[in-house]
């Protein structure tokens, strides 16, 4: 259950499926570290990156191999998995293996995509596009509820803010809390500064924790988060990912101001 007057609930994994054992050795970590504050853990990782600065970029693994991980993670761990869908053929497929589809923030209004995702039943995660306002995502639910499936989640992952940046307007939390839905921040995403590198997103990972922070103090229902063990080793999103030896430390943090805030 996510949503308020629940625990906070936390989202991580690394960027994309790089490989099994780095993949267990993320979920292993964060189970834990969410296990002894008592916070429920989906793992989150993309087994295809289809929006990647180069066409030389790393992607994953691909459909087939990474819902092959993926379902290997979920079964050893115990936990439910979330992962991106990026065509509606992909829904079904994907839904028969995770337990919650991801809706990429540049996709976000594609009703074919939004309604599929949605007609398999699974709870949905809707990142809301660095180009919309928070009061955009209203229509965003509509295509999703269409379909009878009411178990929507928006996430708040930053707004373009000129070339190679973006912010994050933590006003835009409370108005789609409004909306209905529960409400998730992706503090990773927050500090990316997309294609910042020319041939990739660049990133400021000291930024991820004090986002957090104020993000939890404004009110939030879940905490999405990419760690990596080597962020600088990382295939995709590295500048951006959140080294797995902080994980526990931030989520302590993040927990105490849920509690005072809720």
């Amino acid at each position: 259950m996510i949503g308020p007057g629940q625990p906070l609930v936390v989202i991580a994994g690394p960027c994309v499926v790089e490989s099994l054992d780095t993949c267990r050795r993320i979920a292993e970590t964060v189970q834990a570290a969410c296990a002894q504050l008592g916070l429920p853990y989906i793992f989150k990782a993309s087994f295809d990156k289809a929006n990647r600065t180069s066409i030389e970029s790393y992607r994953g693994q691909g459909m087939d191999e990474g819902l092959a991980v993926l379902a290997r993670i979920r079964e050893e761990f115990g936990c439910p998995v979330l992962t991106d869908v990026h065509e509606p053929g992909q829904c079904a497929p994907v839904a028969e293996v995770v337990d919650v589809l991801q809706i990429p923030a540049f996709l976000c209004r594609q009703t074919d995509l939004l309604v599929a995702a949605a007609a398999t039943g699974r709870p949905v995660n809707v990142k809301k596009g660095q180009f919309l306002a928070p009061e955009d995502m209203a229509p965003v639910i509509k295509k999703l509820s269409s379909t009878g499936n009411e178990r929507i989640i928006l996430t708040e992952r930053g707004a373009s803010f000129g070339y190679h940046n973006l912010v994050v307007d933590m006003r835009s939390l409370v108005i789609m809390r409004e909306l209905g839905c529960p409400v998730v921040f992706d503090a990773t995403h927050a500090v990316q500064l997309p294609g910042g590198q020319g041939t990739s997103s660049g990133g400021r990972r000291e930024f991820v924790a004090p986002l957090a922070r104020a993000a939890a103090a404004t009110g939030i229902d879940g905490l999405f988060l990419e760690t990596h063990p080597e962020p600088e080793k990382a295939l995709s999103d590295g500048a951006n990912s959140l080294r797995l030896s902080d994980v526990q430390s931030l989520l302590t943090k993040i927990k105490e101001i849920h509690g005072l805030v809720n």
